[in-house]
């Protein structure tokens, strides 16, 4: 057991003869917001599946809600999933399915009345914007309504805690500041455990209760997000200038 929502110790995992995360150790506790960051390669969305038993570590242990879950078995893994769900890249929608179907599919087959299913999927729609998509199939959506339509069926189980895989990469700049004033309201209103992968400083500034920068598999900083930017590490210092250098739309969203 732990006192912390989530947290590795001394993680580490191989891809053959590359180490991709290196004696890693951080934590988050319940209710807080912790971000990722970090250059592409450096094992931030690789921590996310070993949080969720996609992925196995080769050494130290692994805590989820509270849980050392580094020996649990498939059939454990699933239960889990149901209180830490996961918004991943691709938005992993079903191609044959509306958004309404989409976002109602985690709640079929639990017994629930179809009305309440109904009444569930039409709050989560007009929470993340997107109700005048709901008879659409995915094929006619943009890369930033799949996001959120994405995010509205991770929340059809109002589980504990959302890990969101890159949720901006992929999008133009006006589409990613929306995405990110979303996942922000978000936060306010459910206080959900959450952990966001991604390398958006913009993004980040504006979710991170705590900061975890990875760097070369090994954690570079973790710490709060006016620390992050206070710090004085070099490395960090050039990470931060360049990614000031793309504008930031925040005021443009409202």
């Amino acid at each position: 057991m732990s006192e912390h929502y989530f947290e590795f110790r001394d993680v580490s995992i191989a891809f053959g003869e590359q180490d991709v995360l290196k004696n890693v150790n951080f934590f988050v506790d319940q209710g807080e917001t912790a971000v990722i960051l970090g250059r592409s390669g450096v094992g931030k969305s690789v921590s996310l599946k070993l949080l969720l038993g996609f992925l196995k570590p080769d050494e130290g242990r692994i805590i989820v809600a509270g849980e050392d879950v580094t020996d649990f078995t498939e059939d454990e893994f699933a239960q889990i999933r149901r209180r830490v769900t996961m918004v991943f890249q691709s938005g992993a929608l079903f191609d044959s399915l509306t958004v309404a179907e989409n976002v109602a599919f985690p709640l079929e087959g639990r017994g629930l009345d179809p009305e309440a299913i109904d009444s569930r999927v039409k709050e989560l729609l007009q929470t993340l914007e997107v109700t005048e998509f709901a008879d659409r199939l995915p094929a006619d959506l943009s890369t930033g309504t799949k996001r959120a339509v994405a995010i509205a069926r991770a929340l059809a189980e109002d589980p504990e805690a959302i890990l969101y895989d890159e949720p901006t990469t992929m999008v133009d700049p006006l589409m990613a500041a929306y995405i990110g004033d979303l996942i922000s309201r978000l936060k306010a209103k459910l206080h959900k455990t959450s952990i966001v992968v991604t390398h958006d400083t913009h993004l980040a500034k504006k979710l991170a209760d705590r900061v975890i920068f990875l760097q070369e598999g090994r954690v570079a900083f973790f710490g709060t997000w006016p620390e992050f930017e206070n710090s004085s590490d070099p490395f960090l210092k050039n990470f931060r200038l360049q990614d000031a250098m793309i504008p930031a739309l925040d005021a443009v969203v409202t």
